[in-house]
């Protein structure tokens, strides 16, 4: 196994945890999904930049946590729509 996905949203995870994985690539979970609150990009990107203490850029990748399917239709779709711009924003800021 190459890849290990990790809910980090929900459990509000100590994201160094991440370093115990030194070999594979991370898919971690951002959106708490039993919230509907819809989280900021800017919080999205700050969980990210925590996650790149532990895990190089090429081996991060990002994704909602379990559970999409339950939440109205809006509220995942405006999830979904924070967790790509926070990712963006992380994007440029590391070239």
């Amino acid at each position: 196994m190459q890849q290990i996905s990790i809910e980090a949203a929900q459990p509000k995870l100590d994201l160094a945890v991440l370093k115990e994985f030194a070999t594979k690539t991370i898919i971690l979970g951002v959106l708490n999904l039993s919230d509907m609150q819809i989280e900021s990009p800017e919080s999205i990107a700050a969980k990210l930049r925590e996650a790149l203490r532990y895990v190089p850029p090429e081996r991060l990748m990002v994704a909602p946590d379990c559970g999409m399917k339950y939440l109205p239709r809006a509220i995942a779709y405006q999830k979904l729509r924070a967790m790509t711009l926070g990712a963006a924003i992380v994007r440029e800021s590391i070239g």
